[in-house]
Formats: C-alpha cells, sequence, structure tokens
C-alpha cells in the first residue's frame, strides 16, 4: 500500500511536469503566432497605406526608419529587416529588446526560405537559459512582389508559469505526503490485525507436541482466509490426538513383542550348551569314577550359574522394566570367563589368559553373558571350517580389562559391517539379531566399548574394553 501510494505520487509529479512544459511550449508557440500575425499586418498597413517612398527594397530602410521601433515596442517583438540576400537593412536592436544575433542571414537561411513550401521558417534557441522564439518569412510589396525578408524574435518570459508550477507541486506534494502518513497508518493497523492472528496461530503451532494434549485455536474476530487456516489446524489437533493415541499403543504393543524376543533369544542361548552338557555328563558319567564328587560338582556350578542368568531374565520381564540392572561388585574376571566357557564342549576354543588373576568392579552375571554370545557366535561362524580354531585372551591394558574373540571362520562382509550392532540384523538363517545388539548396550553402560576387525574367508576378532572400576 505504502509502495502504491509513494510510486503514484512518483509519477503523478512526472506527468504534471511533463504537462506544464508541453502547456508552456504550447501557449508560447501560440502567443508568438499572434504577435507574429499582428506585426505582419501592421507592417502590410505601413507598406500599402501610409508609406510615401517606392515600396522597394532599397527604401525598407527609410519606410522603416522610427516606426519599426512603434511596431516592435506595441507587440514586444525585436523586428529585424534583411534584403533577399540576407543583407541587414533595419532592426529595431537598439531598443527596449536585444537582439542576440545582429549578423547578415546565413545563405542557409535564405536558401531555406526560399525552398520552404509556407515560405515561413520558425526556430527555437535556448541561451545561458533564456528561450528565444525566432520566425522568418519574406516581406511583399502591395503587388505581392518579394521585397526583403523579415525576422522576428520573441523573448520567452516563463518565471512566472514556472512560479505557478513550483507552488502546484508544492502543494501537490502536501496532499501526497498526508496521504502517505495515511497509508502507513491503514497499512500499519491492517497488518496489526491480520498478524494478530497469526501470530496466534504460530504460536499454537510451535507449541504442538506429540505426546501432549494441544489446545485448539479459537478466535472471535478474524478474516475469512484466517478462519479456514484456523478450522484446518484445529482439525490437524483432532487428527493428532488420534494418531498419538495409535502411536502409544502401536509403541507399547511393539515393546512388549521387543521385550518377548529378547526373553526368548537371552534364554535359548544358556539352554543349548546347558543341553549338550547333560547328555555328554549322561554319556561320560561313571559312579566308580574317583573323581566323580568333584565332576558332579563342576557340573551342577555350570548348570546353577546359567539357571541364574535365566533367572535374572525372568525377573526383569515380571518387572516390566529392562534387561537384568548392573550391579557392580569385585569379580576375578579369569575366573569368570572360564566358568562361562566351561558350558562350551568344542575344542577348538582355547583359553588365553594373560593374568593368573585379575579383579574388577562388574556384574558377574552380565559379563558371562557378554562371553557367551560372542563365542556363540564364533562357533556358529566356524561350523562349516575343517579345523575350527576361537581363541578367547583376556588381558589388562591401561588399567581396564579386554576380553578378545577371534575365530578363523567366514568372516563378515563389508555391505553389512555397519549394520553388525542393530537390533534384528542377523547373518544367520535363524536366530533374532538381538544378541550383539544387547551386549553392546551392556558394555557401554559400563562406559565400555566393542569394536570388531574382519576379512571375509580369514574370520572375525572381537575386542570388549571394560574398566576396572
Amino acid at each position: 500500500m505504502i509502495l502504491l501510494v509513494l510510486l503514484a505520487s512518483v509519477l503523478i509529479l512526472v506527468v504534471t511536469v511533463y504537462q506544464y512544459d508541453e502547456q508552456t511550449k504550447d501557449y508560447n508557440i501560440q502567443r508568438f503566432e499572434r504577435k507574429e500575425a499582428i506585426a505582419k499586418k501592421t507592417i502590410e498597413l505601413e507598406l500599402t497605406n501610409k508609406t510615401t517612398y517606392a515600396v522597394k527594397t532599397e527604401n525598407l530602410s527609410k519606410i522603416f526608419q522610427n516606426r519599426i521601433y512603434e511596431i516592435s515596442s506595441i507587440n514586444k517583438l525585436n523586428i529585424t529587416i534583411y534584403d533577399l540576400e540576407g543583407k541587414l537593412l533595419k532592426t529595431s536592436f537598439g531598443n527596449a529588446f536585444e537582439k542576440i544575433d545582429n549578423t547578415p542571414l546565413t545563405d542557409f537561411i535564405v536558401t531555406e526560405l526560399a525552398q520552404n513550401s509556407n515560405h515561413r521558417i520558425f526556430k527555437n534557441k535556448q541561451i545561458d537559459g533564456t528561450g528565444y522564439q525566432t520566425s522568418y518569412s519574406y516581406i511583399t510589396d502591395p503587388k505581392f512582389k518579394r521585397i526583403g525578408i523579415l525576422e522576428l524574435q520573441f523573448t520567452q518570459d516563463n518565471s512566472e508559469i514556472e512560479h505557478e508550477l513550483k507552488e502546484f507541486i508544492y502543494r501537490l506534494s502536501l496532499v501526497y505526503a498526508l496521504m502517505f502518513l495515511v497509508a502507513i497508518s491503514l497499512a500499519y493497523f491492517l497488518s496489526s490485525y491480520i498478524t494478530r492472528s497469526i501470530k496466534t496461530i504460530s504460536d499454537k503451532m510451535q507449541q504442538t507436541r506429540l505426546n501432549e494434549r494441544n489446545e485448539k485455536i479459537i478466535l472471535n474476530k478474524a478474516s475469512s482466509e484466517i478462519e479456514v487456516l484456523v478450522a484446518a489446524y484445529n482439525n490437524m489437533i483432532d487428527q493428532l490426538e488420534e494418531s498419538a493415541a495409535k502411536l502409544a499403543k502401536s509403541e507399547r504393543e511393539q515393546a512388549w513383542r521387543e521385550m518377548a524376543k529378547q526373553v526368548a533369544h537371552e534364554i535359548k542361548n544358556p539352554l543349548t550348551p546347558m543341553r549338550l552338557s547333560v547328555q555328554s555328563f549322561e554319556r561320560k558319567f561313571n559312579p566308580e569314577d574317583e573323581n566323580i564328587k568333584e565332576k558332579l560338582a563342576e557340573y551342577s556350578q555350570t548348570l546353577i550359574q546359567q539357571i541364574d542368568v535365566m533367572s535374572s531374565i525372568a525377573s526383569a520381564f515380571s518387572d516390566f522394566a529392562k534387561m537384568p540392572t548392573q550391579k557392580k561388585e569385585e569379580i576375578e574376571v579369569i575366573s569368570v570367563v572360564k566358568l562361562a566357557l566351561d558350558i562350551f564342549n568344542e575344542k577348538s576354543i582355547k583359553y588365553l589368559p594373560e593374568n593368573k588373576e585379575l579383579y574388577a568392579f562388574l556384574d558377574k552375571t552380565q559379563l558371562i553373558r557378554i562371553v557367551t554370545n560372542l563365542v556363540k557366535n564364533a562357533i556358529q561362524a566356524t561350523e562349516s571350517e575343517e579345523n575350527p580354531l576361537i581363541q578367547v585372551e583376556v588381558l589388562e591394558h591401561q588399567n581396564k580389562i579386554k576380553i578378545i574373540v577371534s575365530d578363523n571362520g567366514k568372516g563378515i562382509s563389508n555391505d553389512v559391517k555397519d549394520l553388525i550392532f542393530e537390533p534384528k540384523f542377523t547373518t544367520k538363517s535363524s536366530g533374532m539379531g538381538l544378541g550383539l545388539a544387547m551386549i553392546k548396550n551392556i558394555i557401554e553402560a559400563y562406559d565400555g566399548k566393542i569394536s570388531f576387525t574382519s576379512k571375509e574367508g580369514e574370520g572375525t576378532v572381537f575386542t570388549v574394553t571394560l574398566p576396572k572400576k
């Protein structure tokens, strides 16, 4: 609105100045033509009725000896008379009006006048900011014979018109300044009225949350366009609440499904080696063996340890919580890792501890889960190998515990290396792909880290780093 008013005022100002200029030119030309007609008529009467001299070229200066000043003064024109060749005969120069050029006429003007169909030449000149209008025509005797050339010169005085133009522009500027202020006020109040409603909608949109109850927008006065926008927002709020309810229900169901998968996976891990241990013990059981009691105690301790792991998982599930919480206690890591490996009967597993004893503040149950998962994955990776080899190393490095599980299995392809620790991702035909994801969470909860290196066809090395305290 402000731009339109400003543009309109500038355009009107330009048009006004242009119009005044054109009118001034037309007015000056018309006024000069009137003066020219009167001057020519006076000269014609002088030549026809009043002079006593013979009307010839050589007598023109005598005929208008004094009369030329009177005609010039009455019509406020500068009059100059030339012969047909352009030689100066008589001029009013030196009277009240000053001739701007008192030299003889140029051959160009004499020729142009002779060739002009109207036998009249009109020219405009600007000298030092002053305008001059000049006309050239022939002087004829009573028989219309050409006897000389008449030059009439009029000095333009546009000061009065220019003064009027300045006054008009000043008044017009005052009007448009007032209109400009009115436009600013209207634009301000109109934009405030519009943006107030939009600001309300914007604030409500910024406060919109998926997991919270959102308020609808209620506007008492608003334009039809804003009302449509408000209605669309309120409709969106209704749909958002419905979607949030569905999403919450879906999340609860998904959480239950994930919990069930995790529990099933974690329980399944120790069950398989426990079953193998029972079958092996049943085959090798000899009541007459001298060390039967020691073997039975070791076997029982192994089974009890795995049962404790499953019991902790079941307890966590019954409490609707996450997997077993971490309980830091001082444990002897070397023996705990050996206890976790005792459940496996594979001869390919080699345990290589660097120290005889190594103490750290960890959760014994979760440490067994970490080792069990990594070893089980290594066994599955070496199933197709003719000479499988799985090495478990435990060492101390910079006040931290390192557990390294390496195998000479099929390895991991580069395409899936970034997905190894993702939940539900697995390269096996069976299993749910939760093992590595869960032990990664356990390790990171201790401010530890797990990493791996692998080459296809050569094997994989998993390295677990845990703080001692």
